[in-house]
């Protein structure tokens, strides 16, 4: 399953650093990178895209003018739903809360490093995996989906992980073509492998890895952890 992602950024700059990124992400493709307001309609209108990076300060309107009119009616109706994750370097509060209202996803304040991005980014496609096999949910399924989507830095870790090790592991897992164990991964990262199978273990219950079992001739399976893309 691609993910579509249409770039909306007066600063060409910005716009082309946040397409690379994008384009390094296995399962993302980028459909378009447009400068303005108008631009970013008529993209929308063209392309359909998923997602929308919005930088909210546009030389012809606000980005939130244009989330609110891709929320009319008449453009639900033509292009569905568009997801929109807010990129600006705007800090007051009235717009955060009007994002909110709107139904972006989050809310970046520039500048930040690329890997925040990078990780909202792999927390929407994870999401997007998991709704793609439901057709009813539980409440946990829904507490599961809003936790997938909820930035790393505002959740607690579990009892005794922490979060740079939890980086630490990811980054180890993403450079890893196939699938691998928690001996591999600890080999890697140079932690305990009692200590990595944790990690990997919360790093699954995020949707971000996933397990599978190995089968061998005789004993227990194997565990096999593999990032989701």
């Amino acid at each position: 399953m691609t993910c579509s992602v249409l770039i909306v950024d007066d600063d060409v700059r910005v716009a082309h650093n946040h397409r690379e990124l994008v384009e390094s992400l296995p399962g993302f493709t980028v459909v378009g990178v447009v400068h303005t307001g108008a631009e970013a309609l008529q993209a929308v209108r063209h392309h359909r895209p998923d997602l929308l990076l919005l930088d909210l300060f546009l030389p012809d309107r606000t980005g939130l003018q244009v989330l609110e009119e891709l929320r009319a009616p008449v453009w639900r109706r033509e292009v569905g739903v568009v997801d929109a994750v807010i990129i600006t370097a705007l800090r007051d509060m009235e717009h955060v809360r009007t994002a909110m209202a709107l139904g972006a996803l989050h809310y970046l304040i520039k500048p930040f490093p690329l890997r925040q991005l990078r990780d909202q980014l792999e927390r929407y496609a994870a999401a997007r995996k998991r709704m793609q096999t439901m057709s009813t949910v539980t409440q946990n399924d829904v507490d599961a989906l809003f936790a997938t989507m909820r930035p790393r830095a505002s959740r607690s870790m579990p009892k005794g992980l922490t979060s740079a090790t939890a980086e630490r592991v990811a980054e180890a897992l993403r450079a890893v073509e196939e699938d691998t164990s928690a001996t591999e991964l600890s080999e890697a990262t140079g932690i305990a492998r009692v200590t990595a199978r944790r990690y990997l273990e919360h790093l699954c219950s995020e949707g971000r890895a996933e397990l599978t079992l190995r089968y061998g001739q005789a004993g227990r399976p194997e565990h096999r952890y593999r990032w989701v893309p």
